[in-house]
Formats: C-alpha cells, sequence, structure tokens
C-alpha cells in the first residue's frame, strides 16, 4: 500500500450508497453524580441522581456513525425499532448523521433496543456500574420479517454495498433472523459484484455465500475446534481458509493489537499499530467494519481493505470513553507517519 493507492481508496468513499441492515440500538449514557446521592424514604436504598445524559446509535448504529465520518454517499438503515421515546432519540440520532431512515419500521410489536449506561461521576471521574438493557425476546413477527425482506429487493440493486450487523444474542429476535440470513445469502449470489460483509455476535458460522468478519475465537468456533486458541498465525490461516471455502466467500479475522488475516485464495497478515496509554476498543469492531466495506466497493483488494480497517481502528482506540469514529484526513495523516506499521505480509498461498 502507497500514500498514493489508499487515496485514491478513500477518494472515492462519498460516491458509495451503502445498506446497514441489523440490530440498530440506542447507547444511552446517564451520568449520576455520586454527591448528590440520595436514600430513598419508601425502600430505603440509595437513589441516584441524573445530572447529565448522552445518547447515541449503538451496535448497527455505530456502524452508520462510521460510515458518516468517512463520508459515504448515502447511507441506507433497515431495521425496525418501537413508538417509545428510546425510539425518537435513536432515529434522530441518526437522522442527525446523515442516515436514511425511510426503512427503519416503527411497529408497536417492539420495544426499541436501548444500552442504559449509568456512569457514577465521583470526584469528577465517570465510572459504569451494572447496565440496564432493553431487547425484545420475543421473535420477530412474520409480517415485519417479510417487510424487511421486501425492502431489502427493492433496495439492493441500486447500492454499492450491503453491511450485516447481527447484534442480538437471542435467536431470531433481532432482525437477521433465519429468514433474513437465508435472503442475504441469495441476494449476495444474485448480485456477485456488491459486497455483502457480515458481523455476528453468536452465529457467525451460520452465515453463507457472503463476507464475514469473525474473531479468532469465532472462527475456531465455527470449526470446530476446541483446544489452545494460542496458536501462530500460520496455523490460524488454515482455519480461516477452511471456513472461507465452506462459506464460498473471502473473510477477514480480526486479532486485537495483532492487526487482521485476510483470507482469500491467498492469506495475508495485515499488522497494526503497536500503541501505549490509555485505549478504548469499544466500537473498533464497528468502525473496522465500515471502513473495510467502503474500500471494498471502490476496488480494493481484500488485503488493501484490512490495512485501510487497521488505519481507521487504530484511531478510533484512542477515543476514550466513547464509540470513536475516524475522517479520511486522519486515515491518510496516520499512514503518511505510521505507513510502515501496517504493510501486508503474505504468509499462505
Amino acid at each position: 500500500m502507497t500514500q498514493d493507492r489508499l487515496e485514491e481508496i478513500i477518494s472515492r468513499f462519498p460516491q458509495k450508497r451503502i445498506i446497514v441492515i441489523g440490530d440498530f440500538f440506542l447507547d444511552k449514557y446517564l451520568v449520576l453524580e455520586d454527591s448528590l446521592t440520595e436514600k430513598s424514604l419508601e425502600t430505603g436504598l440509595d437513589a441516584y441522581q441524573v445530572v447529565s445524559k448522552r445518547v447515541s446509535p449503538g451496535a448497527a448504529g455505530t456502524v452508520t456513525d462510521n460510515l458518516h465520518a468517512l463520508e459515504a454517499g448515502q447511507i441506507i438503515a433497515i431495521g425496525t425499532i418501537g413508538p417509545d421515546g428510546e425510539g425518537f432519540e435513536l432515529l434522530s440520532g441518526l437522522q442527525a448523521r446523515g442516515v436514511l431512515t425511510d426503512h427503519i419500521i416503527i411497529t408497536p410489536d417492539r420495544m426499541t433496543p436501548t444500552y442504559t449506561k449509568p456512569m457514577l461521576r465521583h470526584n469528577g471521574i465517570e465510572a459504569e456500574i451494572n447496565r440496564i438493557d432493553i431487547k425484545n425476546r420475543e421473535p420477530l413477527p412474520e409480517d415485519i420479517e417479510d417487510e424487511i425482506i421486501k425492502r431489502l429487493n427493492a433496495l439492493v440493486p441500486y447500492i454499492d454495498a450491503v453491511i450485516i450487523a447481527d447484534q442480538v444474542q437471542e435467536r431470531n429476535c433481532g432482525i437477521i433472523t433465519d429468514k433474513v440470513r437465508a435472503e442475504l445469502s441469495r441476494l449476495s449470489n444474485e448480485f456477485p459484484d456488491t459486497p455483502f460483509l457480515a458481523d455476528s455476535r453468536t452465529r457467525i458460522s451460520e452465515f453463507s455465500d457472503v463476507w464475514i468478519k469473525p474473531n479468532r475465537h469465532e472462527v475456531l468456533q465455527a470449526m470446530g475446534y476446541t483446544g489452545d486458541e494460542n496458536m501462530p498465525l500460520e496455523a490460524l490461516a488454515k482455519f480461516g481458509h477452511d471456513l472461507s471455502t465452506r462459506n464460498n466467500r473471502p473473510l477477514f479475522i480480526t486479532l486485537a493489537e495483532d492487526g487482521i488475516l485476510s483470507v482469500n485464495n491467498k492469506v495475508y497478515h495485515v499488522p497494526t499499530l503497536r500503541q501505549i496509554g490509555p485505549l478504548d476498543i469499544c466500537g473498533a469492531g464497528d468502525s473496522t467494519l465500515a471502513s473495510m466495506t467502503l474500500a471494498l466497493c471502490c476496488d480494493a483488494t481484500p488485503e488493501e481493505a484490512a490495512v485501510i480497517g487497521n488505519l481507521v481502528a487504530s484511531i478510533t482506540v484512542q477515543q476514550i470513553g466513547t464509540t470513536g469514529t475516524a475522517t479520511r484526513e486522519q486515515i491518510l495523516d496516520r499512514f503518511a507517519a505510521d505507513g510502515g506499521q501496517f504493510q501486508p505480509k503474505l504468509i499462505s498461498n
């Protein structure tokens, strides 16, 4: 990768139209001032006092946030939320970031998924205490499922890539149900020049005919391996190659501080920048997913896309206490300063 080649790829980001389909959550941070804590007269328990609130799109919304920061031409969200206050805040956050929300289905059958994160502030320092999760634990209604598939089919012929964000662990209770997953595979085969790239918390092994982004543990688990996961990259590459063959598509294996393995017919190790000091990995995978997908639909090779993913993640992990994003200018600056750290190395033919 050269500076000129990097600039050539990312200069095309504003021309691209991207669908993000999946589980859109609201991230709600409630700042609790410790010195104001009261005892409840009714229960005798501590009553925490909220002094400020921060809300932003989370889960699939973090992916759209990163696409916006990278100046993708159009970002189209497909999902479902409830007719509640959290849904209003989520839609407002997406729209403020330029996301087209016409295909977010609002239905009384669902609650808006929300990660509520109380932040107890003591002497000016915030620390997260017990999180409160709002998730739908009943299967997605069939009529909503069918409507999502209908809208997906109407949009895919006119876009450049599809990002699949499968966040909900309970089977068929999120957007990426078994039926939706099968339709995504069918569409990926119908439109082979359109990258479909999936990330999944618990079911990465169930995707087929789409690009996937598992981590080391998820690859080994998908291939039925239960031994020591601390193996040389050459051995991990063999598992990745076998999974790619089974899946009929290339894949990226994320390795945290060790970078990314790009697995196609050949396997490249793309290292990342070794960093010291405070780091926050929250959202790093989403920033990698967004940037690699954009790169792929700008004719980057898989290893070039992995370079860009690592560059972006090396920037976002330095943003403490938030799900970070990176701009195209920051990517170019990071590569100009540390480009030698990111060069791909062939480890398997």
